[in-house]
């Protein structure tokens, strides 16, 4: 046999021969690995790539079945249903041998969509405690990295599946992690949570191609997806330069920004931003790159002899940050608040300068938060240093596209690499990020359902969600309209498709903050439908739900589905709140409504001929307090079908 002189060949000939000779060894697609679940009482597909034509063998708890590879790489093995049950060991054999350990067979849930349920178990409420009794070994946890594309792909980077326990649950899905630690707690069965989240996305990113011409409204979008992702960034990097011009003036937006962190540096023709709030909120929609914040800080001597704690509140997605020159921290992590201790000796009387360097990389981008949280901290005191800061924006050398940017880049990327797998069913957190579309969202949501049910192939699995929890300011509610309430009714309406249910969150959100740390509850939630209908478990797993209005004298009879053990007002003085009700005109006003029997009676004096009642219809409707006796919330509603604020406001 001829022995190849490698030095003697030029560097892209080896890495063409070494791409040949690696493409001979068999490899199983990213999802399957060490630790994983599979799922019980299903056929087991297991997939991959390998030379063409070879001849592939699975060997799994007693089976073995083999395959032959493709002219295009590809292979697949069925292996049949097997029972909950492990560890066993999967291999898998062709001119090379692979060999995965501790495989479970369980119940495996996708859990997908955008910050709220990427939100980790680090940074949810009780963290600490949470983490340190996380003993749960057959509660396993992959997350799906982060990719856009515009076809569907066939594998992702290498990701590991993740064992729970308390020094690695901090990183799981905080609301996956509660609703598998509930489902655990109450059968036993090992679960398997593959994580495919984005902070930030919309639900038609979600999508697959095949998905949108499945709708004669939907096929609009997919009509227009472009050919190529070059392109598309060169459309992307005119868009960011058309953004940063009318931010900051005509600038170089790809100029260097050495030395901007230094006390010499003269930042007063700099462009102006509040601190805390997203840049997409004041001046750089749709931004993504790279924003340098600056701000003077002023002490007198005795302040500046003291040590000192910076508090910057939270900052999506990497921040690098001086104090007078020196770095003093930097974070790369969307959801969690910087903390910087500072170094004796580094603050100085008089003039100081504080200096942070913001990259976002798709999805909301810069300070976010309560504005009293953004602080210098000294043993006695505090400076405020929320409020106006300078401010310049700079284009990344490498445009990352955003996800939000056209449809189905994120089922493409991150979803389309695990169709196939044998799954339970899936929970879904999204919505806030089609707040300003949600009347198209109750057309959209449910294609999305059908499109994964129909690229799974696995019949109507179930789909549990969460619907939006309260958020803003209350004293900005206003009975006129709200574009969250009709997002939360978009959702109540996907309760149409079978198989489906939903987990409301309108008593445990957080008016200034869109990611309230109690996942405990909305994991727990999210749990109760699936111990119903996928377990057989005797309980009640949702909230009052409105079924049916009936005009009686005086005021409107409402009539409701999941009551549980009776209709109850969560209030210390028992009258319920969030009611509105309507005449012919349209015009809402607050109601008195009170509980009788299965049923509440709305009324109100201002309308003597009501025909339309509206519950919770508010961006923030806490204060709503209509539940069922096992302690849930009811679903905000509206009986009438007049028009939406957001009617006709459409994906572009």
């Amino acid at each position: 046999m001829m022995k190849i002189r490698w030095f003697l060949l030029p560097k892209t000939l080896i890495l063409m021969l070494l791409a040949t000779f690696a493409k001979a060894e068999v490899q199983p697609a990213h999802i399957f690995g060490d630790h994983m679940v599979l799922q019980r009482d299903k056929p087991i597909k297991i997939w991959g790539r390998a030379d063409r034509g070879e001849a592939v063998t699975a060997e799994f708890h007693g089976q073995k079945k083999s395959a032959t590879t493709g002219s295009d790489g590809n292979w697949a093995i069925f292996l049949e249903k097997e029972a909950a049950g492990g560890p066993f060991t999967l291999k898998i054999m062709g001119k090379n041998t692979v060999v995965f350990s501790d495989v479970l067979v369980g119940e495996v849930w996708i859990c997908s969509g955008q910050s709220n349920m990427e939100w980790p178990v680090g940074e949810a409420m009780n963290a600490a405690a949470e983490m340190a009794a996380a003993n749960f070994p057959k509660i396993r946890h992959i997350k799906i990295p982060r990719r856009t594309s515009l076809q569907p792909e066939t594998d992702f980077e290498k990701a590991d599946w993740m064992v729970c326990s308390p020094t690695t649950v901090g990183g799981f899905s905080a609301v996956a992690y509660f609703f598998a630690k509930k489902i655990f707690e109450e059968t036993g069965i090992p679960i398997g949570l593959v994580h495919s989240s984005w902070g930030g996305t919309i639900c038609e990113t979600w999508m697959s191609k095949k998905g949108l011409e499945n709708d004669p409204e939907l096929a609009a979008i997919a009509s227009k997806l472009p050919h190529d992702l070059m392109g598309f960034e060169n459309q992307q990097r005119q868009r960011l330069a058309g953004l940063v011009e009318n931010f900051q003036g005509k600038t170089d937006p790809v100029a260097s920004d050495k030395g901007w962190e230094s006390t010499d540096f003269e930042d007063k023709n700099w462009a102006t931003m509040k601190v805390p709030q997203a840049w997409e909120e004041q001046k750089l929609p749709n931004f993504d790159g790279m924003v340098w914040f600056r701000k003077e800080i002023v002490l007198t001597e005795a302040e500046a002899g003291q040590t000192a704690e910076l508090f910057l509140g939270t900052i999506d997605d990497l921040d690098t940050t001086y104090l007078n020159g020196q770095k003093i921290g930097a974070t790369w992590a969307w959801n969690s608040p910087r903390h910087y201790p500072i170094p004796a000796g580094l603050l100085r009387p008089g003039r100081n300068i504080l200096a942070v360097k913001v990259v976002d990389t798709g999805g909301g981008g810069g300070f976010y938060g309560d504005s009293a949280v953004v602080r210098l901290v000294f043993p006695k005191k505090e400076v405020p240093l929320a409020g106006i800061w300078h401010a310049r924006a700079l284009i990344p050398t490498k445009i990352q596209v955003d996800p939000n940017s056209m449809a189905t880049l994120l089922f493409n990327g991150m979803l389309s690499p695990v169709v196939g797998l044998g799954i339970r069913g899936a929970i879904w957190y999204q919505g806030e990020s089609n707040v300003p579309r949600a009347e198209q969202y109750a057309r959209t949501f449910p294609a999305m359902i059908a499109d994964w049910r129909a690229r799974w192939g696995q019949g109507d699995f179930p789909f549990y969600f969460v619907q939006l929890a309260s958020f803003l300011p209350p004293d900005k509610n206003d009975l006129a309209g709200s574009t969250w309430a009709e997002l939360r009714d978009a959702q109540r309406s996907t309760l149409a498709l079978p198989n489906t249910g939903m987990a409301v969150a309108t008593d445990i959100g957080d008016a200034n903050d869109i990611h309230p740390r109690n996942k405990q509850e909305v994991g727990r939630r999210l749990a109760l439908l699936a111990l119903k209908n996928d377990f057989g478990k005797n309980l009640v797993a949702s909230g009052p739900i409105f079924r049916s209005m009936k005009a009686k004298k005086g005021g409107i009879e409402l009539s409701f589905d999941q009551v549980g053990g009776g209709l109850v007002a969560h209030d210390k003085y028992g009258y319920l709140a969030g009611f509105a009700i309507a005449g012919s005109d349209q015009k809402f006003h607050w109601a008195r409504a009170e509980i009788r029997g299965d049923k509440v009676f709305v009324h109100a004096d201002e309308v003597p001929k009501p025909v339309a009642v509206r519950f919770g219809w508010l961006d923030n409707p806490a204060e709503t307090n209509l539940f069922n006796k096992e302690g849930l919330p009811a679903s905000p509603f509206r009986t009438d079908h007049w028009k939406l604020v957001t009617d006709g406001v459409r994906f572009e």
